[in-house]
């Protein structure tokens, strides 16, 4: 067991980095196929769990898991008892969680006096988990205020997770389909700050990884002189 956990804090963003992938590319397939929907949430909550936990130890991280093994109590007990009070009180607490999951790969990846390769997708997983944050907000904000995101002028019959997570990392990639749009200032302000962060992202993560990865090549060739 004590091995397992080792290679687990190892290599933990790598194995959250396949996780997200395959749940989130798999998620359609599997609606199609007429399966229960509830295990995308199910799956991307656990793996929002998984990646805080694997924090560094520390005084406050200590605290965030007791918070976190409060909340994953309440949101199990939510779902076994299919209670939507508590589902709806305990929804900020996963909201929270993805924001800190991707605050924590990020730092982790840009704290890196070298880049190594747990580096390279701890960046990966945020860039993901950030997609997974500004999704969980979409859909919040779809069911605050019915007709925000719209199809051709239209109000969409359901706007469940996985289309709010879909029409997330358009945004966030600015891909700009435009089959589903924001109608509401509220929406519309948090689709512009989303693509924009996007956007700063992508260029502050490759000027920083490539800083590092320069000093540390002038590094070793300074210490073989």
């Amino acid at each position: 067991m004590g091995r397992l956990m080792h290679a687990y804090f190892r290599h933990r963003y790598a194995a959250l980095f396949y996780v997200l992938i395959l749940t989130i590319g798999v998620g359609p397939l599997l609606v199609a196929l007429d399966i229960d929907r509830n295990w995308l949430r199910i799956i991307l909550e656990i793996s929002l769990f998984a990646a805080v936990f694997g924090f560094t130890s520390t005084r406050h991280s200590q605290l965030l898991r007791l918070l976190l093994i409060v909340g994953l109590a309440g949101r199990l007990a939510a779902l076994v008892l299919e209670h939507r009070g508590l589902a709806m009180a305990t929804q900020p607490v996963v909201i929270g969680l993805a924001l800190v999951a991707t605050v924590g790969a990020l730092l982790y990846a840009l704290r890196a006096p070298e880049v190594g390769v747990e580096h390279v997708y701890a960046a990966l997983d945020a860039y993901i988990l950030a997609g997974v944050f500004w999704g969980m907000l979409h859909f919040e904000v779809e069911h605050a205020w019915p007709g925000s995101y719209v199809a051709s002028g239209v109000a969409l019959p359901e706007f469940p997770l996985r289309t709010a997570i879909y029409f997330s990392f358009v945004t966030l990639a600015t891909l700009g389909y435009g089959d589903i749009i924001p109608k509401t200032e509220v929406a519309r302000g948090i689709t512009v700050v989303e693509a924009i962060a996007g956007q700063l992202y992508l260029a502050v993560l490759i000027a920083r990884l490539v800083s590092n990865a320069t000093a540390a090549v002038v590094r070793e060739e300074n210490e073989t002189r």
